[in-house]
């Protein structure tokens, strides 16, 4: 996955935006308000830091080695993923959506309404 392609698949979810809260080269992406995707998108390698449920999280660790815990962040709760062709793009995306999906799941249930996707 390049940095064009995670940048239009973060934005593709309903009202995300992107900012630039800490410098000009770190995107923050967020879903009203709450993150759910961080990423040096000129890094190289490419990284991006994704919210992801603990037992989740312990088990992507341990199956690929590109997958480690949360650089600057609450290490039980994100992961950093290294996008360097070693992870199928289709799991890469899996994550970015589980991470979005428990970013919404947090929010009341009107918000989770509105934001529902098909």
């Amino acid at each position: 996955m390049t940095p064009g392609q995670l940048r239009e698949f973060c934005l593709g979810f309903n009202e995300v935006v992107e900012e630039f809260p800490f410098t000009a080269e770190t995107s923050v992406f967020k879903v009203l308000g709450k993150v759910f995707a961080l990423s040096a998108l000129g890094a190289v390698p490419l990284q991006v830091n994704l919210k992801c449920e603990p037992e989740n999280a312990v088990r992507l660790r341990a199956e690929y080695p590109a997958v480690v815990p949360g650089w600057h962040m609450n290490k039980r709760h994100w992961n950093t993923v290294v996008l360097d062709g070693t992870l199928p793009d289709r799991l890469v995306r899996e994550m970015v959506e589980d991470s979005y999906d428990l970013v919404v799941a947090g929010m009341p249930r009107a918000t989770r309404l509105r934001l529902d996707r098909a």
